[in-house]
């Protein structure tokens, strides 16, 4: 149930969870956040075409503000890559908040991960850490009451 807490500053870094290894000689950490049908979004170009299609569809947007240094968002992408493969008919989208500093700041992002769940836009449901269980719960109710 960890999480990293960030002042989301292009090139800066203040992850408190002890695994972390930004800055160091030893960051052996891997890009990539996404896997299955989880969508990349590190430019506002891909933010408003995925969203826009997603909520002209009907569809629910799942969104997860994550960072590659930050160990919880590492450890939790393969039960949110899982979740995106279990629900096709929600989108699921992963915000890289060092791409996108200032438009996850807008979100009021303070610690990764952080989930939204969307509805056209609306909040509905918001989750801070990444705690597997509260993650599948939350997505599960949702996807129950857009039915």
């Amino acid at each position: 149930m960890g999480q990293c807490w960030t002042k989301l500053q292009p090139g800066k870094h203040s992850c408190l969870w002890p695994s972390c290894k930004r800055g160091t000689k030893d960051e052996t950490v891997p890009r990539d956040l996404t896997g299955g049908n989880v969508r990349l979004i590190n430019t506002m170009e891909k933010w408003e075409k995925e969203t826009s299609e997603a909520y002209k569809d009907g569809k629910i947007v799942v969104v997860n503000f994550s960072a590659s240094w930050c160990s919880p968002c590492r450890q939790i992408t393969t039960a949110y890559s899982e979740l995106a493969d279990k629900y096709p008919a929600m989108l699921f989208l992963t915000v890289d908040v060092d791409d996108l500093a200032e438009f996850s700041n807008s979100w009021d992002i303070k610690a990764t991960p952080t989930f939204y769940f969307l509805r056209e836009g609306r909040q509905l449901d918001k989750l801070v850490g990444a705690n597997k269980l509260e993650l599948h719960k939350k997505t599960m109710a949702i996807s129950e009451s857009n039915n």
